[in-house]
Formats: structure tokens, sequence, C-alpha cells
């Protein structure tokens, strides 16, 4: 008899990643996937505990989900990394949870289950995996998106920034060998997979460690040379470990779109010393002026924090004076939030959280005007975007990304899903585009979202 699973995921690109692979885990095991909490017969909540407000939901979310374990018996089990960081304690404040998974784990959840099926124990799994075994894929593998996939290429971080609980929760950087991304990365192109994007806490950290091993850099030269796949991208980088030879791939590399994820956190050099960054903002800015010089047309985004202790007016300044010379496409932007185990858990200067509130406004303010700005430099241009599915605007329309990763939405057919278009860019919008399809067989160079003369067809 097959049954239903619900999961509910918080958080990064990696953990979407992650409930992704549960899915086909589970597959093994007689579960389907459900949309619906109600109809589950487990429920998994697959977690982030990067920031303070996911954190909380994992909580929200459980106390929505009790009546179902009332009604029905419904198995509920927690994964991710709250799990990792809290484990058996979660058990403890939650009597109705039957599993916590930590960040290792996830491969052993079909074997979970089962166990809590047979014998109704809760269980607590959060032992890390120094060999990596965790991160292996198994082939064949269904592909949950015909159009772009996730691929990790390595899992955790040795920077142990003061603010950043991710190396007590993923562990320390443990990269997979190159031959076995490699061979993921052809499996999911020969399942008509058009874009790939590579995963890690600090993929440009990859390869360190591994002797005889391909650095980022070459994994990218080699994955590019893949037959079928049309494009390439990663997330997420961390500025100390950023190369020349990265910052070159984006002018060799074909496949390699023209957007990169850098956070800067800071702008305050007094700030970055605190949260052990091990960078400055010169040195951040003389990387980002060597990456337009590369590759001019590149859109670049960025995490950024405010608040956190011992900012004050004048480094808050600084932050927005970096904003205002890089002028980022777009940005994600958070309030500092103590994370119990990290370094700056213990700092004593604290800012106010009104203070707090009033900068994250003033920042974000800021940069919707600047991303408005970015997207108005598009009207008119023609774009060449891979087509992902309908729009959630209107069933008329299609919607998909250009390179540059912006979101376009423009009048067409399930037809064109999966497919290279070249679109009109007719309007821009804070957070997407409006476009027209244009008609005809069509090559496209240097227009202003960089596209490396790519041939698409209609």
């Amino acid at each position: 008899m097959e049954k239903r699973v619900y999961i509910e995921t918080y958080g990064c690109q990696m953990n979407e990643h992650d409930s992704e692979r549960i899915l086909r885990l589970l597959e093994g095991s007689r579960y389907s996937e459900t949309k619906e909490a109600k109809e589950a017969d487990l429920i998994l909540i697959n977690t982030c505990s990067v920031r303070e407000k996911p954190e909380h939901k994992v909580y929200s979310a459980l106390g929505r989900f009790k009546r179902f374990k009332d009604e029905k018996g419904t198995i509920i089990g927690v994964a991710g990394c709250v799990a990792q960081q809290e484990g058996d304690r979660l058990l403890d404040r939650v009597p109705y949870l039957d599993m916590v998974v930590g960040t290792h784990a996830i491969p052993l959840i079909p074997q979970l289950v089962q166990k809590v099926e047979a014998s109704k124990q809760r269980i607590c799994q959060t032992g890390l995996d120094p060999e990596g075994k965790y991160l292996q894929a198994t082939f064949p593998q269904r592909v949950m998106n015909k159009v772009k996939s996730y691929v990790t290429i390595m899992q955790g971080c040795d920077r142990f920034c003061s603010f950043c609980i991710v190396p007590y929760v993923r562990g320390r950087e443990l990269s997979r060998p190159s031959r076995e991304i490699i061979k993921e990365v052809k499996h999911l192109t020969e399942m008509g997979v058009k874009e790939v994007c590579l995963l890690g806490q600090n993929v440009n950290a990859y390869g360190k460690g591994m002797e005889g091993e391909l650095d980022f850099p070459q994994l990218l030269d080699r994955i590019n040379d893949i037959e079928g796949l049309q494009r390439i991208r990663f997330t997420t980088s961390h500025p100390g470990d950023l190369s020349e030879e990265l910052i070159q791939a984006f002018s060799k590399l074909k496949k390699l779109c023209e957007r990169f994820h850098l956070p800067f956190q800071s702008g305050s050099n007094k700030i970055l010393r605190a949260m052990h960054r091990g960078y400055t903002k010169e040195s951040y800015l003389e990387k980002i002026d060597r990456l337009k010089e590369i590759c001019p047309p590149i859109a670049i985004t960025t995490d950024v924090m405010v608040g956190f202790p011992g900012e004050e007016e004048k480094d808050f300044e600084e932050t927005l004076d970096l904003l205002q010379k890089v002028r980022f496409d777009d940005l994600f932007s958070f309030k500092y939030s103590p994370r119990k185990g990290t370094r700056a858990f213990q700092f004593q200067d604290k800012v106010e959280e009104k203070v707090k509130q009033e900068r994250l406004s003033i920042l974000q303010e800021i940069q919707k005007g600047i991303t408005l700005q970015k997207n108005q430099e598009l009207e008119s241009c023609v774009e060449e975007v891979l087509v992902e599915g309908l729009s959630k605007q209107s069933n008329q329309d299609v919607t998909g990304r250009t390179r540059s990763n912006k979101i376009v939405n423009f009048q067409g057919n399930l037809n064109l899903v999966g497919k290279l278009v070249p679109v009109q860019i007719t309007k821009a919008y804070p957070h997407s585009l409006r476009g027209e399809m244009v008609p005809t067989h069509c090559r496209l160079q240097n227009t202003n979202s960089g596209a490396k003369s790519s041939e698409i067809l209609i």
C-alpha cells in the first residue's frame, strides 16, 4: 500500500536539494509526495538554523502538525540543521515528535522511518560522518525538475565566522570526488536537464586537502565540456577563497552564467574583523572590480547583515557606501541574530532591536531602488531565457530566467519548457521582467546580460 509524505523546507538551496533527495529515497519505501499535510502518513520538516527566524518556524510548524498526530497517528520528523543542533532536546521539548535526523543522516531516513513504523520508538540520529558517505549520489535517480537541477559538490565550512553556525551543524569542509560529480551531471543531462547549480557552503574551497583532485575552476571547466548541458551556476562563495582562476572562468566558459553571489556581510573593516571574515572592504571591492573587468555584464548579488555586536552608525554608513559603490543586482539582507554555540553569541556590545530594524529598512529601501534601476537597464534588450514552466501570474504566460538569473514572464505555452528562447524585455519591475518572445531564428551576441554567443532555436 502506497503512503504519502509531506515535506516542509526552510532555508537555502542546499535544503531544497536535500528535500528532493529525501523524496527520492522514500520512493523505495513506497512513499509518494503530497502537497497537503493533512493527507500525509509522514511529515518531515527540513530545517535551517543559520538565522533565528527559520528556527522559530520549526516550532510553529510542529504546533500546526500536532493535530494530524492526534487524529491519524501521522509520523512527524525534523531533519536538517535545527535537528543537528538541538538533537535530543527537540524530543524532550516536543513529546509527539517521532524523529530527529541530522544533516549527515539523510541517507538513513528510509530505515529510520521503518523503525518508527515497526516499533513506535522515538529516534534521534545526529552523528557526523567524517568520511562523507552521506554525500554520495546513487544512480539511476529520478529527476525532480526536467529543466534544472542541483548538484552538491561539497559541504561544511572551515572558515568559522564568529556569527555562523554552519561548521557546527554541517561539519568541516568536505568535497566529493570530481569523478562522482561529473558522473552525476552527465546523468542529469542524459535525463534532459539543461541547467545545473553546484552547491556548497563555500564552493570556492572545493578540492582543498584532496591530493590529486581538481580545484573549483578546473571542475567548472570539466563540467562545461559535458554535451547537452546548457547552463552552469553555483552558490555560495566566500570572498577569501575567490581566486583569479575562478574570475577568469566567467570569460572562458561558455556555459557558466554571468551571475555571482558573493556575500560581504558588512562594509566596516572593524565589524569584518569581529566577524572573522578574513578580508577587508578594500580587498572585497578589488575583487568586484576584477569580476566586472573580466566580465562587464556580470550580475552580482550578495548577503549583508546589520546590527552585528559593536556596529555603530559609522560602521553602518560604511556598509551603505559599499552598497552604492558596487550597485548589486540584488541582495539578501538580515538583522543579526545570535546563534548559540558561535563565538559572537558571547559578544556583549549588542545593538538594540529597534536600531537593527531601522538600519535594515534603510538598507533595503536603497537596494530596492538599485535593483529596479538595474532591471530597467534591460528594457528593449533581447535576453536568452531558459523557460521553466507556466507563470504564476497567468496561464497564458510562461516564466524563465535569463543567464543573470532574472525572472522573465512572457506569453507562451508549455511546448517552450526546457528551451532557450530570445525574449525582448518590454517592462522592468522590482522583482521580475516582462517580455515578448522574438519570433525568429536568432543569434544573441553582446546583449546587456552578456550571453556568450549562444544560438537559440525556437
